[in-house]
């Protein structure tokens, strides 16, 4: 199994938590984004900088992808392409994108997206925070535990 860490958008407040847990596993990282994301200083991490566009990180993880590996984003397309290879895909929240429930995260995904363009909402997501923080470590140790040889 390797983790691959969608960065662009990769919340500061995981980074040192992150670097704890990949060393205590020894699990091969990837951290791609399209410009230079720093997570820490590990020999299991290797960083990718990708062309700028919008989607071309999420296409390098695609591509380097195989099955049973783990991606850590916030991005909903993504996480159904990863569902689709047989991978498991999860949020900066801890929460598990999974093949019997990604449709309906895309789909809320693309409500919400409508009535922002609307005008309907205009505000996005809470901050993240400490609680969640906590939450995504018990997660991922939790996954890792349980998936990872």
């Amino acid at each position: 199994m390797k983790l691959y860490i969608d960065a662009d958008a990769f919340p500061n407040m995981l980074k040192p938590m992150l670097i704890r847990i990949v060393e205590r596993f020894e699990i091969s990282t990837y951290v791609i984004a399209n410009k230079r994301v720093f997570i820490g200083d590990s020999d299991k991490i290797t960083y990718l900088v990708v062309s700028a566009g919008a989607d071309e990180a999420d296409n390098k993880i695609v591509e380097m992808l195989e099955e049973g590996d783990l991606v850590i984003t916030a991005d909903i397309p993504l996480a159904d392409r990863v569902i689709a290879k047989n991978g498991y895909a999860m949020d900066h929240k801890g929460d598990l994108f999974r093949e019997d429930n990604i449709k309906n995260f895309l789909a809320m995904r693309n409500l919400m997206q409508e009535l922002r363009e609307s005008g309907e909402i205009t505000g996005g997501p809470k901050p993240f925070n400490k609680k969640n923080v906590h939450e995504f470590a018990n997660q991922l140790n939790n996954f890792l535990v349980k998936h990872h040889k």
